[in-house]
């Protein structure tokens, strides 16, 4: 299993520290309803063959969750989790139709089209508390700009759980409207 290149994104512009970026469309590898320990081992068992083909699927960074925040996470690349799901999003060599179909029935493949994120960066460990500080200025700028959000922000961690606090890159994000507009 090797790890790849971060998810790549388009820079459109900038509101004070918040980045107003453009992704593409990604494939996650979803499972719901169990812990994030749990789940990261059947998706991590799905990742290194645990497929149809047999195929080791590299990952890709950053871990993308949503929800409480986990320090304990075993391995941190890439993951989508909330309540509920804890995703692994797939290299952009796949598309929903080419990737290996999960040989758990617990691993569901979802497509997330392009979309518009705004994005605010900050290093150290990141605590439930610290977490939901920098969702709520994020949110405050956006807001405050006339840009409006769908969904809810989510935690994008690029440094596995032994980095020292000091050396992490860390990321609050959110998707916002295609329309909104960008004003300075």
């Amino acid at each position: 299993m090797a790890v790849t290149e971060s998810l790549q994104y388009t820079v459109e512009d900038h509101i004070g520290n918040v980045e107003i970026r453009r992704y593409p469309t990604i494939v996650l590898a979803t499972v719901t309803g169990l812990t994030d320990n749990a789940a990261f081992r059947v998706l991590f068992r799905y990742i290194t063959g645990d497929n149809r083909t047999r195929t080791d699927v590299a990952m890709t960074v950053p871990v993308i969750s949503n929800g409480p925040t986990s320090e304990e996470l075993a391995m941190t690349r890439p993951v989508v989790s909330d309540n509920t799901t804890f995703s692994f999003a797939m290299p952009p060599m796949y598309s929903i139709s080419t990737i290996p179909e999960p040989l758990d029935d617990r691993v569901k493949m979802v497509e997330i089209k392009s979309r518009r994120m705004a994005v605010l960066r900050f290093s150290g460990r990141a605590g439930a508390e610290s977490v939901k500080k920098l969702e709520d200025e994020l949110l405050h700028t956006l807001k405050e700009n006339g840009m409006r959000t769908r969904g809810t922000p989510v935690l994008m961690r690029y440094n596995g759980p032994g980095t020292p606090g000091f050396l992490r890159h860390n990321e609050v994000a959110v998707e916002i409207e295609d329309l909104a507009p960008i004003q300075k």
